[in-house]
């Protein structure tokens, strides 16, 4: 068994008791995070899941210990957020409730030890109540399921059902008395890729239902804690242009505090040739969302990956292409404006991210100190910006006083569809246009090891602020910050 002190959970009535780790909120002034003392704090993460490797032992505390020391890496690699499903239909040992209404005390308990060990290391969640996708593959099985004494006559209808929806509510309404009172929660994911599937083949009860569920949760969390974790409700993006409401529900509605999507455009991301591709789309699908967000709230993707590749073709990408598929990605999203670097879901097997992504990840956290989060009041500068080799391919974005931005070279693919790393160094001058006058601290970045590479000063004269970038071999990110 672990040292962390966990819950026991085997008592009627019990509680999971939270230690005191800061809340998560979104910045006042700035469409980005912080803890509730101030601190800026970045999604830095991926989807996880409670049937996978690392965190199935979980279940029926089979084996804690490997959890902790999974939990315990993540910290040690810059990890600061796990997007977890609160139940995993794709069998039914890891069903929240058995039958409909009854929530199962064997799940209860894992998800309370989650909480512990999440709340020992400082790892937050971004907690979704439906694994959507298994429960409409694997619908003859689930509790809701009117067959098996549910309130859901048929799946198409679950968002319609208003039996079904006070189930949801209730579900919700357990997670928040059980574990709302945790920092360790970062925010609520209230519907899983919402979809017109699930509401007979239209998404305009989306305004309504999202309304309903996040009232549901922030009065109850108001009248416990008074206070409420951000929320947010995600959606499969390629679907985005199924309906003209799904825009409207995912970028604009008012109950909702930041925005997300999962980025898996066909082709480019879902079966990727090569790893600039897929970066490049990132950072266009990133300027195309930040222009559907009418106010000033945070937007991430929630879900990435070669999707199409693992599930429709049966393949596992080779690792090294893997590896830098997932480091332009996350950098493309940061760099384009999103929060953090996006949250990959694995495609691999088994479903785990490999060491190289870990590096990634750690190398993504040892940058963020290098800007003012709380002040970036960002706009997407993809078509902005100027390169002067049209071999050099840039997303970016910025304010009047700070920018930020990655290049990468698109002449030099190898055969594999990697960039070459013996590729003759080019020299790049980048002019942003859209910085005031004054002295400007730039800071370049190599991806690869997670270090800066070069440290100078730059003077903007008002017409625009130009960077001379040496030996550009592969990529770059570039932090550029007004000096005090």
């Amino acid at each position: 068994m672990s040292s962390c002190v966990l819950a026991d959970t085997r008592m009627a009535g019990a509680s999971f008791v939270a230690e005191a780790l800061p809340w998560i909120e979104v910045c006042p002034d700035a469409p980005y995070f912080r803890t509730d003392q101030g601190a800026s704090w970045t999604p830095i993460g991926q989807n996880d899941g409670i049937t996978w490797p690392e965190l199935q032992g979980l279940y029926k505390r089979r084996d804690v210990a490997t959890a902790e020391a999974y939990i315990s890496m993540l910290r040690g690699h810059g990890v600061t957020c796990l997007r977890l499903m609160l139940e995993y239909s794709q069998g039914s040992s890891h069903q929240f409730e058995k039958p409909a209404g009854r929530f199962r005390p064997d799940m209860i308990r894992l998800w309370d030890d989650l909480f512990a060990l999440c709340e020992k290391y400082g790892l937050r969640i971004l907690l979704t109540p439906f694994d959507t996708f298994w429960l409409w593959i694997k619908w003859k099985r689930h509790p809701y399921n009117k067959a098996n004494g549910g309130p859901c006559e048929i799946r198409a209808e679950f968002l319609l059902c208003r039996e079904t929806r006070e189930a949801v509510k209730a579900r919700l309404r357990f997670a928040v008395e059980r574990w709302g009172s945790s920092g360790a929660l970062f925010a609520w994911d209230l519907w899983n890729e919402i979809h017109p599937s699930y509401a007979r083949d239209s998404a305009e009860c989306f305004n309504e239902f999202i309304e309903e569920l996040s009232d549901c949760v922030r009065t109850r969390e108001q009248e416990l804690y008074g206070r409420t974790h951000p929320q947010t409700v995600s959606v499969f993006g390629p679907h985005m242009v199924l309906d003209k409401h799904i825009p409207e529900s995912i970028f604009r509605h008012p109950s909702l505090d930041f925005a997300s999507t999962h980025f898996y455009e066909e082709g480019t991301i879902d079966h990727p040739r090569n790893t600039v591709d897929a970066a490049l789309s990132v950072g266009r699908l990133m300027r195309e969302s930040l222009a559907e967000l009418y106010d000033f709230r945070p937007f991430l993707d929630s879900e990435h990956g070669p999707i199409h590749t693992f599930k429709d073709h049966r393949k596992t990408l080779a690792e090294p292409f893997d590896d830098e598929y997932f480091r332009h990605i996350q950098w493309a999203h940061l760099c384009a404006g999103g929060a953090g670097g996006g949250m990959r879901w694995p495609n691999r097997h088994p479903h785990s991210l490999t060491a190289g992504m870990r590096k990634a990840q750690r190398g993504l956290a040892s940058f963020l100190p290098l800007m003012d989060w709380a002040r970036l009041h960002r706009r997407n500068w993809n078509e902005e910006i100027r390169v002067d080799r049209a071999e050099v391919k840039a997303v970016a974005c910025g304010d009047s006083g700070q920018a930020l931005l990655w290049i990468i070279r698109t002449d030099q693919l190898s055969r594999e569809g990697m960039l070459r790393q013996d590729a003759e160094p080019l020299a790049v001058d980048i002019t942003l246009p859209c910085l005031q006058a004054g002295r400007y601290q730039v800071t370049a970045w190599n991806t690869v090891e997670g270090r800066a590479i070069r440290q100078f000063e730059a003077l903007g004269l008002g017409n625009g602020l130009t960077l001379p970038i040496p030996e550009v071999v592969t990529d770059m990110a570039i932090s550029v910050r007004r000096c005090p």
